[in-house]
C-alpha cells in the first residue's frame, strides 16, 4: 500500500517544479535530477538515464513523461497521476491567466525584462545537469562515436526521432561486430510511429479541439517549436487561429515555467474561452500518461535483456547528445551582449561550484540580474 507521505513529497516536489520549471524539458530534466537522484535518491543515476533513453522514444512531451515516470517508480499508479498533474497545473493555471488577460486586453503583460536573465541561467543549469549524466552514459569508445554523431546531426537540424532510432540500430550494429555475432534486432521498434496526417474541421467545437490535441499529443515528436508548427498547419491555416495568436502562444511558451505543450491552453481559451482551454489540454497531455503507463515496466527488462541493453545504452547518449544540441543552440539564442555572458558566468560559477545549491536559486537569481542588469 502506497504510503501517505510519499504522495504528499512527490506532489510537493512537483508542484515545485511547475512553478519554477522555466527553460524548456532540458531543464526540466536537469532540475527532476537534481531532486529525484542527487537530493532524495529516489532513483540511482543509470535508472534515471533509462527513463530519459525510453522517453524520447514515445511522443509527448518528454519532461511532462519524465515525471510520470518518476511518480510511477515511487508510488504506483497513484504517484503517476499526482506527479503528472502537480507538474503540468501549475503551468496550465499561470497560461490560462496570460490567456485570459490576452483575451481581455489584446496583449500580453511585460515580463520580458525578468525572462532576459533567466535564459542565461538555465544553460548554466542544464550544463551543471548534463555532465555526470554524460559521464555515465559514455561507458565505451562505440557509444563516445555514437554521442558525437547524433550531436553532429542534431545541430545540423536532423528529426531527434530518427537520431534516437539510428543511434540504438547503429550501436546493436557496432556491438555485432565486436562480438562476430548478430544479436536477433526484430523485436526492436519504434513504440509509435503513426503517420501526421492533415485534419480539416468545419467548425471547431470543443468535440473536435480534443480530438485534435488528442492526435497531436499521440503522435507529435519533438520539441515545443515542432508542435508549433503542427497547429500553424491544423488551425492557422484553416481559419481557426491567425498567426499573431499562434507567435503570442509560441511568447507565453517561452516565458512561463512548466512543459511547453502548456501553450494549447492559451490557444484553446482564444478558440473557445474556459471550455476549449480545458478540452484542448486534457487532450494533447492525455497520451502521456497513457504511453507511461505501457512503457514503464518494459524499461527493466529492456535493461536486462543484451540486446536491448544495447540499444538503450546508445539511446541514452543520444539523449544526452541532443541536450548538449540544445543548449549550443539555446547559448546562440541567448548570449548576445555583456549582460548575458556575465548572467550566464557568473551562474555556470555557482551550478558547479555549490552543486548541492537548488537549481531554483540559480534560475531566480539569474531572473533578478536580468531585471536589475536591463535597468542599466
Amino acid at each position: 500500500m502506497v504510503d501517505k507521505a510519499e504522495l504528499k513529497d512527490l506532489a510537493k516536489l512537483f508542484l515545485k517544479l511547475g512553478i519554477i520549471g522555466f527553460g524548456g524539458p532540458a531543464a526540466h530534466i536537469a532540475m527532476m535530477r537534481e531532486e529525484v537522484v542527487v537530493r532524495r535518491k529516489w532513483l540511482t543515476e543509470q535508472h534515471f538515464l533509462d527513463l530519459i533513453g525510453a522517453t524520447n522514444l514515445i511522443p509527448g512531451p518528454n519532461s511532462t513523461e519524465m515525471a510520470i515516470h518518476v511518480g510511477h517508480e515511487k508510488a504506483g499508479w497513484k504517484g503517476l497521476l499526482i506527479a503528472g498533474l502537480c507538474f503540468i497545473l501549475p503551468a496550465v493555471f499561470i497560461t490560462g491567466i496570460f490567456a485570459w488577460l490576452y483575451k481581455q486586453f489584446g496583449q500580453l503583460p511585460r515580463v520580458q525584462p525578468f525572462v532576459y536573465g533567466i535564459k542565461p541561467a538555465i544553460i548554466a543549469v542544464i550544463l551543471g545537469a548534463i555532465f555526470p549524466l554524460a559521464k555515465k552514459s559514455l561507458k565505451s569508445f562505440e557509444l563516445l562515436i555514437v554521442g558525437l554523431l547524433v550531436l553532429s546531426c542534431s545541430l545540423l537540424g536532423i528529426n531527434e526521432i530518427y537520431l534516437m532510432f539510428g543511434a540504438g540500430f547503429l550501436a546493436l550494429f557496432l556491438d555485432s561486430i565486436r562480438n562476430k555475432s548478430l544479436r536477433n534486432t526484430n523485436s526492436v521498434f519504434p513504440l509509435a510511429f503513426l503517420p501526421i496526417t492533415k485534419t480539416v474541421f468545419l467548425s471547431v467545437t470543443n468535440s473536435n479541439l480534443f480530438l485534435i490535441f488528442l492526435k497531436i499529443g499521440a503522435i507529435l515528436y519533438g520539441s515545443g517549436y515542432v508542435l508549433f508548427a503542427f497547429l500553424d498547419t491544423e488551425l492557422v491555416a484553416t481559419g481557426f487561429l491567425s498567426r499573431a495568436q499562434l507567435i503570442d502562444a509560441i511568447a507565453v511558451g517561452q516565458f512561463t515555467p512548466g512543459p511547453v505543450f502548456s501553450s494549447v491552453t492559451f490557444i484553446g481559451y482564444q478558440i473557445n474561452g474556459l471550455s476549449g482551454a480545458v478540452v484542448a489540454t486534457i487532450g494533447v497531455f492525455l497520451p502521456s500518461f497513457v504511453f507511461v503507463v505501457l512503457l514503464n515496466p518494459l524499461v527493466k527488462k529492456m535493461r536486462n535483456s543484451n540486446s536491448f541493453a544495447v540499444f538503450l545504452d546508445a539511446v541514452n547518449v543520444a539523449s544526452v547528445a541532443i541536450i548538449v544540441a540544445v543548449c549550443v543552440l539555446m547559448t546562440k539564442e541567448t548570449i548576445t551582449d555583456w549582460r548575458t555572458i556575465l548572467i550566464a558566468v557568473l551562474s555556470i560559477g555557482v551550478s558547479f561550484g555549490y552543486k548541492k545549491l537548488n537549481s531554483a536559486f540559480v534560475v531566480l537569481g539569474g531572473s533578478l540580474m536580468g531585471y536589475l542588469l536591463a535597468l542599466l
